[in-house]
């Protein structure tokens, strides 16, 4: 089968040396001018590419694979679509390859913390697994060893789901759904759909873990659930749904049919926040459901140490903590990470706007915000529309100014947040280099 494959970042690579070794004549098609490991790969694989943009040599294909970086209106998915040519995404084609059961976690926040502690209940219950997808390797790239063995606990984006069609996880978790990515979707609506579509094959032998408070969430899983008849298990802090994880009084319960297991109380988790209840609820639940003891769920939830770039510290200095979240890329993630403290917050935000609502955070910002301090291309917005709930405003050019100007307002007990609120392509490679940059500021603050 003549494939094409957009996109030569990881994901992409990945799934073009699966094709490959399927059989498959793959072409590899990337939008950015070629580097040096790139050409190294081509030549390694022996398959056809191109760089520098997408021809209409993309189309002469019987199907075409996209990497999640890679967005669906683009020109020439326009026209493969006009002409009929398959399209999907990397974790569709990797699924027809695996035969291990999956957990697959989406969200529109959390789910990197969430699948990063499934992954540690598994360690903990010294059971075999792989995490992959968003986190991790790449999908492509776990089913090419052929072990089967184990769980693969997978992190899937709206823009992996985009392109399935018969991706089926044994176990899917739907965290929460807010608008974000609205600059890649038509609206919310479809933004929405793409997150939903997890659970679109489940059957009666699969179940889907999903946050009961969320109206939106429980409305799209009951109607699936009536449809496809797969186990369904909320998660809620404010009701006690029928099958689930719940917290009453305090402690984390966990309801499956007629027996109740009480885990451990909420002061005993090891993330702080309301937000991480909810990811240790959809963790804990999901874990279960596939059949890991309560014992090693209870211990896994006391020692987990979190993920680099959320809510992250960084240093304490005098009496001052630096908290890294460069990974809050929407306004809901800074809405928890905000709520997670109740100290006075040196606040660093801005980026490349996402179609932002700030007003959803401005209550908070309100009463927490001491100074904020704006970014990147969205700095004049953040300023405009939340710099008057603020004492302090003011807008930085660089990370490393940021930093210095954040030491210079704040006071003991405050903690300085990177939350951003906004992709990082303004000014950096990925999230990960922002979170990096803040670090290393923060690190050569002299005491």
């Amino acid at each position: 089968m003549r494939v094409t494959v957009l996109g030569a970042a990881r994901s992409g690579k990945a799934v073009a040396r699966l094709l490959k070794s399927a059989g498959a004549l793959v072409f590899l098609s990337e939008r950015s001018r070629t580097s040096e490991s790139q050409l190294a790969f081509v030549e390694e694989l022996r398959i056809e590419s191109e760089f520098g943009g997408h021809s209409s040599r993309v189309l002469d294909a019987e199907m075409i694979v996209v990497s999640p970086g890679v967005p669906s209106n683009i020109p020439v998915l326009r026209q493969a679509r006009a002409r009929g040519i398959a399209i999907y995404s990397e974790v569709e084609v990797a699924s027809w390859f695996c035969h291990a059961p999956i957990v697959a976690i989406t969200g529109s926040n959390g789910k990197t913390t969430t699948s990063s502690l499934v992954a540690h209940i598994f360690d903990t219950a010294g059971l075999d697994y792989v995490l992959a997808g968003n986190i991790g390797e790449a999908f492509s790239d776990f089913v090419s060893t052929g072990d089967d063995t184990g769980t693969v606990i997978l992190e899937v984006s709206s823009f992996q789901l985009d392109h399935i069609d018969r991706f089926k996880p044994k176990t899917s978790v739907i965290l929460n759904v807010t608008p974000d990515h609205l600059d890649r979707y038509d609206s919310f609506d479809d933004y929405a759909a793409a997150k939903f579509a997890i659970m679109r094959n489940q059957s009666e032998d699969d179940a889907v873990v999903y946050n009961y408070d969320d109206e939106l969430v429980r409305s799209a899983v009951t109607a699936t659930l009536d449809r496809n008849s797969m186990a369904g298990f909320g998660f809620s802090q404010e009701a006690e749904p029928e099958t689930g994880a719940f917290v009453r009084d305090h402690d984390m319960v966990i309801r499956t049919g007629t027996s109740e297991d009480v885990l451990m109380t909420t002061d005993e988790l090891s993330l702080p926040g309301r937000h991480n209840v909810y990811n240790s609820l959809a963790a804990a639940m999901a874990a279960r459901v596939m059949e890991v003891r309560a014992e090693s769920i209870r211990e896994s939830l006391m020692t987990f140490e979190g993920v680099r770039h959320r809510l992250e510290l960084v240093r304490e200095l005098d009496n001052v903590h630096y908290i890294n979240d460069s990974k809050a890329t929407n306004i809901n993630a800074v809405w928890y990470a905000l709520e997670s403290y109740d100290a006075r917050v040196i606040l660093i935000a801005g980026g490349r706007d996402k179609g932002n609502d700030y007003s959803k955070i401005a209550d908070l910002v309100r009463q927490k915000v001491h100074g904020l301090i704006a970014i990147g291309e969205s700095a004049e917005r953040v300023l405009s529309e939340l710099g008057h709930l603020t004492s302090v405003r003011l807008r930085a050019e660089s990370m490393d100014e940021a930093v210095s100007e954040a030491r210079r307002i704040a006071r003991p007990g405050d903690v300085v947040l990177l939350s951003p609120a906004c992709a990082s392509f303004d000014m950096f490679a990925n999230f990960e280099e922002r979170g990096d940059a803040f670090k290393r500021a923060v690190n050569e603050l002299k005491p």
